[in-house]
Parts: C-alpha cells; sequence; structure tokens
C-alpha cells in the first residue's frame, strides 16, 4: 500500500511503522478514519445528485420530452469524473474540456451559472461582457477617464480566470498567449485576457458545435513569430547588422 513516489525499501518502511501507539493515538486515527469514510459517502451522494440532475438537461433545440439517464453496465464501469465528462458532451454536444485550461470541474462550473443554451448573448463580445472581461471605459465628454473591466460577482468569470491562470506552463497556443501577455502586460491583466479569449472560444464552440481545434490557434501564434523575427530583421538592417539563423537540435532554424 505503499505509494508509487516513495524510494525507501519495504524493511525501512516496516520499521518507521513500529512506535509508541497510545489509546488517544488510536482513538483520534479511528475518528479521522471514520470522518474520511463518512467524507467520501458524502460526496458520492452529491455526484450522484449531479449526474441526476445532468440527465434531465438536453441539448437546446430538443424536444422536452422527458428522459432518464442511461444506467447499462457500461456507464457503470466508468469513474464519476468519466461520466460527468460525457454528460457535460452530450448537453453541449462538444467537449470543452479538449481547450488547453478548462477541466470538468470548470466545465462543470458554466453549466451551472449558464445553462446549456448561449443563445441568450447576442454575441461572444455580449458574453463577455456579461462576465466582466472586456474594459468597461469611463467616458465624460468624449474623453476616456478610467480604463478597467468591471467588478461583478460571477462565479463562472471566476473558473474562467482560473482557467486562464493554469495556462502559464500549456505548451498550447493558448499558453504562449498567455505567457505573451503576461509579459507585455503583468499577470493580473493577462490572466483578465485570457479568461476574455476562452469566453469567446468557449461561446463559438456552443454556438457553431465545432470541436476545438488547437491547430488554428498553432497557426495565429506562427504568424505572430514571423512577424516578430521580420521585426527584428527590419531593425537589424537599420543599424547596419544581419541576422543569421542557428541550427538546433532537429535542423531546426532559429
Amino acid at each position: 500500500m505503499r505509494g508509487e513516489r516513495i524510494k525507501a525499501s519495504e524493511a525501512v518502511i516496516a520499521k518507521s511503522l513500529v512506535g509508541d501507539y497510545r489509546h488517544e493515538h488510536l482513538f483520534t486515527l479511528k475518528q479521522s478514519l471514520e470522518a474520511y469514510r463518512s467524507y467520501q459517502a458524502m460526496i458520492e451522494d452529491c455526484d450522484r445528485e449531479i449526474r441526476l440532475h445532468l440527465g434531465e438537461l438536453k441539448p437546446p433545440g430538443t424536444p422536452n420530452a422527458a428522459t432518464t439517464p442511461a444506467d447499462d453496465s457500461s456507464k457503470k464501469k466508468q469513474s464519476a469524473e468519466g461520466i460527468l465528462r460525457a454528460e457535460l458532451q452530450r448537453v453541449w454536444s462538444v467537449d470543452l474540456t479538449k481547450i488547453p485550461g478548462i477541466r470538468k470541474g470548470i466545465a462543470q462550473t458554466l453549466l451551472g451559472e449558464i445553462g446549456p443554451d448561449f443563445s441568450k448573448f447576442r454575441s461572444a463580445s455580449a458574453f463577455a461582457s456579461w462576465m466582466g472581461l472586456c474594459p468597461d471605459n469611463d467616458i465624460s465628454g468624449g474623453k476616456v477617464l478610467f480604463v478597467a473591466t468591471r467588478k461583478v460577482k460571477c462565479r463562472a468569470a471566476l473558473a474562467l480566470r482560473m482557467a486562464a491562470q493554469s495556462l502559464h506552463h500549456s505548451k498550447s497556443a493558448l499558453g504562449d498567449f498567455y505567457r505573451r501577455m503576461r509579459a507585455k502586460l503583468g499577470a493580473p491583466k493577462a490572466i483578465t485576457a485570457a479568461a476574455h479569449k476562452l469566453a469567446r472560444i468557449i461561446f463559438h464552440l456552443i454556438s457553431t458545435r465545432q470541436e476545438f481545434d488547437d491547430s488554428k490557434f498553432a497557426a495565429d501564434q506562427l504568424q505572430y513569430q514571423k512577424r516578430q523575427e521580420a521585426k527584428l530583421h527590419a531593425k537589424a538592417k537599420s543599424l547596419g547588422y544581419a541576422l543569421i539563423p542557428i541550427e538546433v537540435a532537429g535542423g531546426v532554424p532559429q
């Protein structure tokens, strides 16, 4: 029952288990174990209730006939997270967890806060504005006095900000976008900018029923790199220098 990352031998582990186990220690350990099992049972009850309500949701445009969630043998073999992911994909007709940074818990929060139908928002810009992820300029007399996002209490926006912050170590095109914005604007504004982009992506995928394709964002990232390269060449030429690409591992010029 030892963890996979433990490098100690079985003899060392067995020796470390020998100690002075007094009655009060065993009593506390017993209560902790019972509390853990009780909380696990409560979590399973919550997951079961969530799956029940998810089964009642239908994708937009489908008849309102009453349906019950399937309970076949194949579904019983799935984990709770696997069932949740399948239900979210059924309701939205797309798998939002393919988007970098969007985990199942975040997708579940979006469904609970917004619902399966995004037609209430006229556009992706309106969707981002509702969550306070775009600038709300304070203008008086044609002059911009203050530029900042609106302060809103929206758990969906908080979930997207958490998803955006998790892109810091992502190797995807969205991760490159977040790191570029972080270097340019700082961490808080970069999180807002990445959350805004995630909101627009989610609105587009759900509205068009298209699966996420990271290659389109990778093409945008490649164009950005080419623009940066052109700027560097122009800057070097203006100073009387010429840039020469070097060969790295794999023979790819840098």
